[in-house]
C-alpha cells in the first residue's frame, strides 16, 4: 500500500510540534555505512515514532541489495534526515525534515527539479529501494509527483 503525505496539521497532529532542538529525535545505529560527503556515517537521528520504520528500511535494503551493490549505487550516499527548515520555496510550512520524519538520498544525482527522465532514482535498479521504503510507509516524492527523487517521507496508508 503506498503512503499519502501527510499535510502540516497532521504533522503536528500525529508527531507534535516541530522545533530546532529536536527534543523528539532518537538515534539510531545503521546496518551499513552512509556517507556524507564523504564521511562515513554509522547513526542518524530521526523523530522516534519512525526510528523502527527506517531500522526496517535499511536493515532491507541491506538484504535485498547488499553491501557492495549499495555502494555501487550509492544508495548510501546520505543527504541528511533531521534538518529544522522551512520547505523550500515556502514562507510558512515547515520541511517533513524539521520532524525528522525524512531522508534525501544521493542527492547529487537525483536533484530535486529532475524528473524520471533524468533522475537515477527513476531506474530499475533502483525500484526495489523504493518499494521497501514504500512497504514501510514512506512516500516517494518521484513516485508521487515525479520529482524530488531523493526524498522520502514518512506518510499515511491510503
Amino acid at each position: 500500500m503506498k503512503p499519502k503525505i501527510f499535510t502540516q496539521s497532521e504533522m503536528v497532529k500525529y508527531f507534535g510540534k516541530a522545533n530546532a532542538e529536536g527534543s523528539y529525535l532518537t538515534m539510531i545505529d545503521l546496518p551499513y555505512t552512509m556517507y556524507y560527503d564523504r564521511q562515513p556515517i554509522k547513526r542518524m537521528r530521526c523523530h522516534v515514532k519512525v526510528a523502527q520504520a527506517f531500522k526496517n528500511v535499511f536493515n532491507e535494503i541491506l538484504s535485498t541489495y547488499g553491501e557492495r551493490k549499495i555502494n555501487e549505487l550509492e544508495i548510501n550516499d546520505y543527504g541528511g534526515c533531521f534538518n529544522y527548515r522551512l520547505m523550500r520555496g515556502s514562507k510558512t510550512k515547515l520541511s517533513k525534515h524539521s520532524w525528522g520524519t525524512a531522508i534525501d538520498l544521493d542527492a547529487n544525482r537525483n536533484t530535486l527539479k529532475e524528473t524520471s527522465a533524468t533522475a537515477r532514482f527513476a531506474r530499475l535498479e533502483y525500484k526495489a529501494m523504493i518499494d521497501i521504503f514504500e512497504k514501510h510507509g514512506f512516500a516517494s516524492l518521484g513516485r508521487l509527483k515525479n520529482y524530488d527523487w531523493m526524498h522520502f517521507e514518512y506518510g499515511l496508508p491510503i
